[in-house]
């Protein structure tokens, strides 16, 4: 038995494979994800089932059914090598912990890939995005709260490399934000921010309180998907631009000179505005950019209502109307209610870097989650 387990052991470093690049990082795994994994669980059933010579020929059936094959390889290989963890000779443990670590990578690549394949990406998934915040209830205090999550998501944009551009910003007296809205681009930058759409709450003592009372306000973010020129067109003749002198802080300009812009989309009376920059150039491009991705977002929303409309994680005008995040400052925590998670050291979460990365990771594990379930449900 010690012999051929350590044939086993040879044959993992032998016969290791190169799994293919990933298209999106890969976390440790949701439980719910390794759950559909496990031995005898519904995806298993219907891999199985995918195995045959009729559903390989499908596209990408071959593929899938190669990367299901090879994951039930390395799966055994691991409960050979971790036989050998109980070995004597400590020379052989030790070759066993750095093999069941390999293996445990290759199986979490494998069932990346495998999840990659079987979940549709979304037409918008490549995206960038227009960004809009809005103070709620709450008055200065949820405007003050409003301008940190603006900064948090400038700064998340800095960190995974985006770029990001201010299309207008309205302040309040005391250095709130009663509404911005941003152009962020980049790398799948619509599918790392589309479930940020919805109500955030903050709980905490405003700066204003003199009596020491924690206050409840909130917040709304609105995540739109940049169209490109194929996926929306729009017709001149259905638009109506206006110009106007821009109104608020902004210097000597301010209403001396016809700078800011309206847009009014006339068959759904969608209407886009900005005053941002002196030029008057300037602001019409910014209120296009932000007019066609209203219009398409209204368009993907008709698309996909039906479809998505039982599942937890929403995008789009159900979810912005959700309360999906709490940030309770007196507990030093934050909690996602989409997906019951919560995080703790919440000045180290608004710096927009890490820690706000993982909750966006976890969100794409459910949501990958409640695809695959869909799936499984619909074909087996």
């Amino acid at each position: 038995m010690r012999g051929r387990l350590l044939g086993g052991v040879a044959r993992c470093f032998r016969t290791r494979r190169t799994v293919g690049p990933a298209r999106r990082p890969l976390s440790g795994g949701s439980p719910q994800l390794e759950a559909l994994f496990a031995r005898g669980g519904p995806l298993r059933t219907f891999l199985e089932r995918r195995a045959g010579p009729e559903a390989q020929a499908r596209a990408g059936g071959a593929e899938l059914a190669a990367a299901a094959g090879l994951l039930r390889e390395k799966e055994r290989e691991l409960r050979e090598t971790e036989r050998l963890l109980r070995d004597e000779n400590e020379d052989l443990r030790k070759l066993a912990e750095n093999e069941i670590t390999s293996c445990q990578k290759e199986i979490a690549q494998l069932k990346h890939q495998i999840i990659l394949l079987l979940v549709p990406s979304e037409e918008t998934d490549e995206s960038d995005l227009i960004l809009e915040v809005t103070a709620g209830v709450g008055g200065q205090e949820a405007m003050l709260f409003t301008a940190e999550m603006f900064d948090m998501y400038q700064q998340y944009a800095a960190f995974k490399r985006w770029h990001f551009e201010t299309l207008e910003y309205f302040p309040s007296e005391i250095g709130g934000l009663r509404h911005a809205s941003a152009s962020i681009g980049g790398s799948e930058a619509y599918k790392h921010m589309k479930f940020e759409g919805g109500v955030h709450r903050v709980q905490r003592v405003p700066k204003t309180e003199k009596q020491g009372r924690i206050h409840t306000s909130t917040m709304t973010v609105a995540i739109l998907p940049q169209p490109t020129e194929i996926h929306l067109v729009i017709n001149p003749k259905d638009l109506r631009i206006d110009t106007k002198r821009a109104s608020g802080a902004g210097g000597q300009h301010v209403n001396t000179t016809d700078s800011a812009v309206r847009i009014v989309h006339l068959p759904t009376g969608v209407v886009s505005e900005c005053q941002q920059e002196r030029s008057q150039l300037k602001n019409r491009e910014m209120a296009m950019k932000k007019l066609r991705a209203k219009l398409y977002s209204m368009r993907l929303e008709e698309e996909t209502s039906k479809r998505y409309s039982a599942r937890k994680i929403q995008i789009g005008t159900k979810g912005r109307s959700e309360k999906i995040r709490t940030y309770n400052f007196p507990q030093n925590r934050v909690t996602d209610h989409r997906i019951n998670k919560s995080l703790h050291d919440l000045e180290t979460f608004m710096q927009g870097e890490y820690l706000l990365d993982e909750l966006v990771q976890s969100l794409k594990d459910y949501a990958d989650y409640e695809s695959l379930v869909e799936i499984i449900s619909r074909k087996l």
